[in-house]
């Protein structure tokens, strides 16, 4: 149930989770919290290998992509 009260929308409780579902946000967005931050230090190589591949050239993400469609489908043989 919601209902208008003195400047300010209130909502059940139980109607955040539809309500962040419909609206497409966390629930951390939709009450305006914000998430504890996760463990501290270098991205994982692989991560840090993605923001590279993301920073190329489209022609040459497709070569990358390309190249590890080629291996993953090699490696589930």
């Amino acid at each position: 149930m919601a209902h208008y009260e003195g400047g300010a929308l209130r909502v059940a409780v139980s109607l955040l989770p539809t309500l962040s579902d419909t609206l497409g946000m966390s629930l951390d967005e939709l009450v305006g919290t914000q998430p504890k931050p996760g463990k501290r230090g270098p991205a994982p190589k692989l991560q840090q290998q993605i923001k590279r591949v993301q920073a190329l050239p489209r022609a040459k993400q497709r070569l990358v992509s390309e190249v590890l469609d080629s291996l993953l489908a090699q490696a589930q043989r």
